[in-house]
């Protein structure tokens, strides 16, 4: 038999003081795991949003660069992307949300500078190269959101867990065991309260 099991006072104490803290710790976890998918649901969102407007950016760019390789010529346009530097300035940081790393990326943004003279270029080259700079910005930010988000839903996923093995388990657990150990305890009273009517009934007689 598990000594937690005996029917003493001591235990029945034990029993729901852990009784108490599983209950306060599902109410924790139900709320860490609300609060979570909030968050997660307003990512989604916005990676959605982001996406959107990474199509449409892509789009007009490439749109405006097809003319530039028409009114300059391929060649000429190659010349050019190959002025701009390689990124090499993305730095990954991060910051908690409820216990959970979430990724923050910076960058320079000076590396967007103008690498050639507008004088050399047409207005389809310039639209197309501040396009893809555009492209670039939202393809970090949606990489930070999405990254963001399946580390939101994996933390999630063990939250809901934790709260179901609570829910399941530790708290039928020990309701259960404050229920047998009372039981015990007054049958225990009952028993003795019965024997001293007896021995004063004996006395008196």
């Amino acid at each position: 038999m598990d000594p937690r099991e005996f029917p003493t006072k001591g235990n029945l104490m034990l029993a729901k003081n852990s009784l108490a803290l599983a209950h306060q710790g599902y109410d924790l976890m139900d709320k860490k795991r609300n609060i979570l998918l909030k968050e997660l649901m307003s990512l989604i969102d916005e990676a959605k949003g982001i996406q959107e407007e990474i199509d449409s950016t892509f789009t007009r760019g490439y749109a405006c660069l097809q003319r530039a390789n028409i009114e300059q010529g391929i060649s000429k346009v190659q010349e050019f992307a190959y002025t701009v530097p390689i990124e090499e300035s993305i730095r990954i940081q991060t910051r908690s949300i409820m216990g959970t790393e979430i990724p923050y990326v910076k960058y320079d943004a000076k590396q967007n500078a103008l690498t050639y003279s507008f004088s050399t270029t047409s207005e389809s080259m310039d639209i197309a190269r501040e396009a893809f700079r555009e492209v670039k910005n939202l393809t970090i930010k949606l990489s930070m959101v999405e990254n963001s988000a399946y580390r939101l839903a994996a933390n999630i996923k063990k939250t809901q867990k934790r709260a179901n093995a609570l829910k399941n388990i530790t708290i039928p657990l020990y309701t259960n065991l404050v229920h047998t150990i009372t039981n015990a305890l007054e049958e225990k009273e009952r028993e003795e309260f019965t024997r001293l009517k007896v021995i004063k009934k004996m006395q008196s007689s």
